[in-house]
């Protein structure tokens, strides 16, 4: 039986622009449009954020039918939302938001941040729900990162960081829909992980910063390929820093499923987009101001 994963796809992660911002996006890319249950992956910063440069500033948006999460690495951001959440995540936070039937969210740099000043970066990943689960209450989940368990590896080199999901009989706090691993990790130059993922998901592994030799076979290097997806099949990735790296782990259990996106609205079909757009119109997804 195979025991590492085979790697799939080796990709850039590509410059987009987002409004004001530009910022990196390996998934969607070319000749991948998804990695079930995985909808998007955004990179963004280090941005350098000061009173005269804050273009980082998402004002009230809606989303339905998935979650959008938010993974910071550097700096702080304010999370509000029209269920009357406002939270402020820290670099190593998460923010986890289950948008269901509908929700109205921002966010944006603390002021007291802006006012300092200081880099921001973080990751935004958009997470898809199961036509069942798509028309849930809404719910948002906040951790700390003094919050989030932590598995160290034999060689001292490696911290992994467990946001959701299994790993090493350590589990991590948010409360997922389907099944899958969110894991993020720091490593010094040397340090080597193995990580168990279940043979059905799918997973990648994603370069924030650093380089790193991917199940001895492949490199990952930042500027370069960021990101490496899996086949189906194997137990196991493993990844070895070839200096001081972070890094980004997902899998999970693909959902099999039509999806028909349209903006910030992920649903089955074209009909249930419609809907989301009539009921955003009409205040049924919320206010903020």
């Amino acid at each position: 039986m195979k025991i590492y994963k085979s790697i799939q796809h080796i990709v850039k992660s590509p410059l987009v622009n987002m409004g004001p911002i530009k910022l990196r996006q390996p998934l969607p890319t070319e000749g991948i449009e998804n990695l079930d249950p995985f909808l998007l992956l955004h990179h963004y910063g280090p941005y350098a954020i000061s009173e005269f440069s804050n273009p980082f500033d998402l004002g009230p948006h809606p989303h339905r039918g998935f979650e959008p999460i938010t993974l910071l690495f550097k700096g702080e951001q304010l999370h509000r939302d029209s269920l009357g959440n406002e939270m402020v995540v820290k670099a190593g936070g998460v923010q986890w938001t289950t948008a269901g039937r509908g929700i109205i969210h921002a966010e944006a740099p603390t002021k007291e941040f802006v006012k300092k000043g200081g880099d921001l970066e973080g990751i935004q990943l958009w997470l898809n729900l199961p036509a069942k689960n798509k028309m849930m209450t809404p719910n948002y989940q906040h951790l700390e990162e003094n919050q989030i368990p932590k598995l160290i590896s034999e060689d001292k080199k490696v911290q992994l960081n467990i946001i959701a999901g299994n790993q090493a009989l350590k589990t991590g706090l948010i409360k997922t829909q389907t099944e899958v691993n969110v894991f993020t990790a720091t490593a010094d130059e040397n340090g080597k992980l193995e990580i168990e993922i279940p043979q059905n998901h799918q997973s990648l592994i994603y370069l924030l910063e650093g380089e790193i030799l991917v199940n001895n076979s492949d490199i990952l290097k930042k500027g370069e390929n960021q990101m490496i997806t899996f086949y189906q099949d194997g137990t196991k990735i493993q990844f070895e820093a070839k200096k001081q790296s972070t890094i980004l782990i997902l899998s999970g259990e693909p959902i099999k499923e039509k999806v028909t996106q349209y903006g910030p609205y992920v649903m089955n079909t074209q009909k249930e987009i419609l809907e989301a757009m009539r009921d955003f119109q009409q205040g049924k997804m919320g206010y903020l101001y």
